[in-house]
């Protein structure tokens, strides 16, 4: 009995940027023009039902914990990288994930390229009591980035459990360019954060997501400045993954996950799922890299370029 309470209130989150989720439909008012099947991508309908159903297994091998020995799905997952309602429709009611039961809810950001943030949960571990997009001020000289992602829901013990997902703007066009924008993002996220904590000074709060930034950068010291806590910051994998994301031969997370101090208490592991079917050999640099889907536009038939990050929580101790 004892063991079977302690799975009850176990709580598994995970953060993934799944690389370019998406559809195969031309959305005139976006530049998704890449990911079309008449593009250098040749973006398929098959490839685009592999892709799915490979975020699907994906999601499901994060609830097979060797460290705990335990199997569960995850009650939340925040997703990075995705189009639209579509994308979420058929990954959750259609594809390998369709027997887990998962709702979603998401952005509709006025980013270029059409790339938005999601949620899944579970709604018999969270029931979800509101959600609302959080829009990034115009900051001139750049483009429009993603909303955050705000949800609030309420977890087995009764507790309101308020959660973030973000996904920064990008460092393509240089990392010190970027970097106010990388900033003022991070600010509007603590002013949401802030807000909460005034209504409920103990409330629990989860931010997780894909920064673009390291552990070092202002832009996460901004969130530890105001007491989040970056429980991600040592994660690593058991097959070989030192962070979430390899360039040139050298792992780094950009993905982090954070927790005000009450949730923290509760944490039981923060690891990346590196399970051996999301890797392959790094031929040129030695060691594992994650098995992406695509390098520029040639197709590699893989999952993403960046791994999962897992958290568990035992919300009753």
């Amino acid at each position: 009995m004892g063991f079977a309470l302690f799975l009850i209130s176990l709580f598994t989150v995970v953060e993934l940027n799944c690389e370019n989720l998406f559809d195969t439909q031309n959305d005139s008012l976006k530049q998704d023009e890449e990911f079309l099947p008449t593009s250098d991508y040749h973006w398929t309908p098959y490839r685009y039902w592999c892709k799915l159903n490979r975020t699907g297994q994906e999601i499901l091998s994060c609830g097979d914990l060797e460290t705990l020995k335990i199997q569960s799905l995850p009650d939340l997952v925040a997703l990075i990288e995705v189009e639209n309602d579509t994308v979420l429709r058929d990954l959750t009611k259609r594809s390998l994930l369709r027997q887990a039961g998962y709702e979603y809810v998401m952005t509709d950001s006025p980013d270029a390229r059409g790339i938005d943030v999601a949620l899944l949960y579970s709604p018999f571990s969270f029931r979800l009591l509101n959600h609302h997009s959080i829009s990034i001020p115009y900051f001139e000289g750049y483009k429009p980035t993603r909303d955050i992602l705000y949800c609030a829901g309420e977890v087995i013990t009764g507790d309101t459990l308020h959660v973030f997902v973000v996904h920064a703007p990008s460092r393509s066009e240089g990392v010190s360019a970027t970097q106010p924008y990388r900033l003022l993002v991070a600010e509007r996220l603590c002013q949401a954060v802030d807000s909460v904590r005034r209504e409920s000074p103990c409330a629990r709060v989860l931010v997780m997501g894909d920064f673009n930034d390291y552990s070092v950068d202002k832009s996460l010291q901004l969130l530890r400045d105001h007491n989040l806590v970056e429980v991600s910051d040592s994660a690593k994998g058991t097959h070989g993954a030192m962070a979430t994301y390899r360039w040139h031969g050298e792992w780094g997370s950009l993905d982090h996950i954070f927790c005000s101090g009450l949730l923290t208490q509760h944490l039981l592991l923060c690891q990346i799922n590196d399970a051996p079917f999301l890797l392959e050999p790094d031929k040129k640099y030695g060691g594992v890299k994650p098995r992406r889907n695509y390098l520029g536009p040639r197709y590699l038939d893989g999952y993403s370029d960046h791994l999962p990050l897992v958290s568990v929580f035992d919300l009753e101790h």
